[in-house]
């Protein structure tokens, strides 16, 4: 039986309570952790959310594994909130997926992404082009 990305999108979010924006938000305020796995390209074209972390998706594994070399000092054990951010929300959910299974148990992702985000009304902010590699 042949696998499809579809599939594995589903797989990923079996289970697996994904926050919208709104939810998002008061999630961050109460100390959850935005990471924004989109590459420059794509942040300067949609925005970037405030104070959400940039990690692009090629390291992500390796810059919140709590017990990497390679990782950030947010990754500070397995018990961190992560809430990915993608555009749309796809991207993310495997990401997330991924996140779990080095035993980030609370990494989940926004539904609807950046895209609806911003469509919430909530704050947005211009890309400066930065982020970790």
């Amino acid at each position: 039986m042949v696998t499809t990305i579809d599939d594995l999108v589903a797989r990923s979010r079996d289970g697996v309570h994904r926050p919208g924006p709104v939810e998002a938000q008061a999630a961050v305020a109460a100390g959850a952790r935005l990471v924004d796995i989109r590459p420059a390209a794509q942040r300067a074209r949609e925005g970037e959310i405030p104070g959400a972390l940039i990690v692009e998706r090629n390291v992500l594994e390796w810059r919140l594994d709590p017990a990497g070399s390679h990782r950030i000092p947010e990754a500070t054990g397995h018990g961190v909130a992560w809430i990915v951010v993608c555009s749309e929300g796809y991207a993310s959910s495997l990401a997330a997926a991924s996140l779990r299974e080095l035993g980030l148990h609370r990494a989940t992702d926004l539904d609807g992404g950046f895209v609806a985000w911003a469509a919430a009304g909530l704050p947005t902010a211009r890309s400066d082009g930065g982020g970790l590699a």
